[in-house]
């Protein structure tokens, strides 16, 4: 266990960042990892079911992406649209910032945007005129490492197959490898967590207890939440996934010792899953290659061991795996 960021790094040539999501969903490579006896194995997702056992549950996160990058009339100011804060009120990150100070207004698609504040971080609170389209004017904002513009297949590839929500900047990229005969053919639930920036955040602070993660909104329905609390076993496809189970099971009663039940609610979480940290819901963990020194890495190494996941990463180097988005899977057992 280690607490300082910097021992969440590892060696990843460029090359292996995938810049394109694989022909198939189902066929990216997928990384066995056996926690019991530290074991790995090399198989594909279309595999993925043979690993289900009776009385598993495979919770998945259906956010819908938005096209939140939206570009100004003249095109020199790009926005991120992060979170609506009121009626036509934008929480933005912009580019480039000194064009958008307090007071400046920046033109979309006949609404007009005008900045009332800026915050610490240096993001935007946005008042526009009008709502924005942004299925006219927006775009599928690919993460920071994916160097070129988004085009008409990420429409697609860069959103899940069981999508319904719509509130992320980001994909729940584990759920991209699910067809829907694999999801007819398994047990499954669905929750909401909207994929905020905090995604892509770097951990600058060299402690980890230096880090704080941006909040980001949920929905548990009802329905989803009998089928977790009645389930053997959980299967959480995805760290957004993960997240929210184990937000949720903070709030439950530990007393008997027993897994906490799930309620039907909605709301936010800001959780930071880090070593130590006791997993009270996630029994396995379905889940991509992460940036070296995230938060993501540093949760699957909570839930599988540092070292072991290094070693895991280490390997999937070595064989050529591709990361990230839209690269190859890792399920953790």
């Amino acid at each position: 266990m280690s607490l300082f960021t910097r021992d969440y790094n590892y060696e990843l040539p460029a090359s292996l960042i995938a810049d394109r999501p694989a022909p198939c969903r189902e066929d990216a490579r997928m990384m066995v990892l056996h926690r019991a006896n530290s074991r790995i194995e090399h198989r594909r997702f279309s595999e993925f079911p043979n690993f289900l056992s009776d009385g598993d549950l495979v919770v998945l996160n259906d956010t819908k992406v938005v096209p939140a990058r939206v570009f100004s009339d003249t095109g020199k100011i790009e926005m991120l649209f992060l979170e609506q804060a009121g009626v036509n009120l934008w929480k933005c990150m912009v580019r480039p910032g000194r064009k958008m100070r307090v007071g400046d207004a920046v033109g979309v698609g006949g609404s007009v945007g005008r900045v009332t504040e800026i915050l610490p971080d240096g993001e935007r609170l946005v008042q526009f005129s009008a709502p924005v389209d942004f299925e006219k004017f927006g775009n599928i904002p690919l993460p920071p490492y994916i160097r070129r513009e988004a085009d008409h297949d990420d429409v697609e590839r860069y959103q899940t197959v069981f999508a319904q929500s719509p509130g992320a900047i980001a994909a729940p990229t584990a759920g991209l490898h699910f067809t829907p005969e694999i999801l007819e053919g398994i047990p499954h639930a669905f929750l909401s967590l909207h994929v905020g920036v905090g995604t892509f955040k770097p951990v600058q602070a060299g402690h980890l207890g230096g880090h704080r993660m941006h909040s980001e909104r949920f929905v548990i329905g009802k329905g989803a939440a009998e089928k977790i609390n009645a389930a053997q076993r959980i299967v959480a496809v995805g760290t957004t996934t993960v997240r929210l189970l184990e937000a949720c099971a903070r709030e439950g009663d530990v007393a008997t010792g027993a897994r906490p039940a799930i309620r039907a609610s909605e709301g936010a979480t800001d959780i930071f899953i880090h070593p130590p940290f006791q997993f009270r819901i996630t029994g396995a963990m379905l889940t991509n290659f992460h940036i070296p020194c995230s938060t993501l890495l540093m949760l699957v190494s909570a839930f599988a061991g540092r070292e072991f996941i290094l070693h895991a990463y280490a390997e999937a180097v070595r064989e050529q795996y591709r990361f990230y988005s839209y690269g190859d899977c890792m399920l953790i057992l």
